[in-house]
């Protein structure tokens, strides 16, 4: 090889790996800055807590503290504490009393948005489940508005609304991945608007990003349309994913209307399809999700009883979840337990 080409090479690889150290760098250096960040907020919000509880103090400043402090505070020392910033600070140390269970994967950004939840449950989710699948802010923001705790917590009992809100969503069956409802909110599809399914599938694919983040994690995309042959008929499964957790195939059919007997029929055979001529060795049986605007709970009860395969129904809906609903279900779930 030509020397001069050589020392090209040489030299190229130099400047990729200086510039991959300060990329690395750079990151561990941001950790870092975060971590006391938030360290410093914590401790600024137990010295607030601490302050109130005072005794005679408290009544000499009663509920103007904060406004009397924000205003002190920025005098002396610049951004950083308005009002609802201080607001948020006193709440992270209420919220999470033990500094060490502060998550520094975690930014203050991130925490501004986990306190804003209504309980200690969701909080306690939010911070496990944004840790476990690494989401921004942005993608935190849309999982909660979309009411995440509430629809895979209404699956459990009270057990499992705790050890959910204790460890985030543990994958570990097939169960664990279904949520219902599935909310296509991103789409930006009006509600009265009608969509033949084909159109809902293309939708879905152009949004694969956040429809995967709907999904939740371990879903990889195979294919759509997804064409099987059995004796000389040829059948298509809407959309195919494989599960890198679970290690199986999971496989959803769209339907545009109500879910009818013969659409879960059509899945089974699906499932049937794969178990035998599609999974290896090391594959764990296929999943099955027939997904409706409707479903009718008494239908789908006798239409998949003592079906073997792993086979569930679910709805879609086009818009955010009534938050008002949910957390109401969700206490007399917690009420009934």
């Amino acid at each position: 090889m030509d020397k001069d080409l050589t020392q090209t090479l040489d030299y190229s690889i130099l400047v990729e790996q200086i510039g991959n150290l300060l990329s690395e760098g750079r990151k561990k250096a941001g950790m870092a800055v975060n971590a006391i960040l938030l360290q410093t907020y914590w401790q600024i919000g137990k010295y607030i807590v601490e302050f109130e509880q005072g005794g005679s103090e408290k009544s000499r400043y009663g509920s103007e503290l904060l406004d009397r402090l924000s205003k002190d505070l920025t005098l002396e020392l610049g951004k950083g504490f308005s009002r609802s910033n201080l607001v948020y600070i006193r709440k992270l140390y209420l919220a999470f009393p033990i500094s060490e269970t502060l998550s520094h994967q975690l930014s203050w950004s991130h925490y501004f948005e986990i306190l804003k939840a209504d309980n200690e449950l969701e909080m306690s989710f939010y911070a496990k489940q944004c840790e476990k699948e690494n989401w921004s802010v942005r993608e935190l923001k849309r999982q909660m508005k979309s009411m995440l705790f509430h629809r895979i917590a209404l699956s459990k009992d009270k057990k499992g609304v705790l050890e959910l809100s204790s460890n985030g969503s543990e994958i570990q069956k097939a169960d664990d991945i279904i949520k219902d409802p599935y909310v296509f909110e991103f789409l930006g599809i009006a509600q009265q608007q009608k969509l033949a399914e084909s159109e809902l599938e293309e939708k879905l694919i152009g949004n694969l990003e956040k429809f995967l983040l709907e999904l939740g994690k371990g879903f990889a995309f195979i294919g759509r349309q997804y064409r099987i042959s059995i004796a000389n008929r040829h059948f298509y499964v809407d959309l195919v994913f494989y599960h890198r957790i679970l290690k199986c195939f999971v496989l959803i059919d769209l339907k545009q209307g109500e879910i009818e007997h013969n659409d879960i029929g059509q899945m089974n055979l699906y499932l049937n399809y794969f178990r035998r001529e599609e999974n290896t060795d090391d594959d764990n049986p296929p999943i099955g999700i027939v997904l409706g605007a409707y479903k009718d709970h008494i239908l789908v009860e006798y239409a998949t009883d003592n079906i073997n395969n792993q086979l569930f129904v679910s709805k879609y809906q086009l818009y955010m979840p009534n938050k008002e609903q949910l957390q109401n279900e969700l206490n007399k779930l917690l009420e009934e337990s």
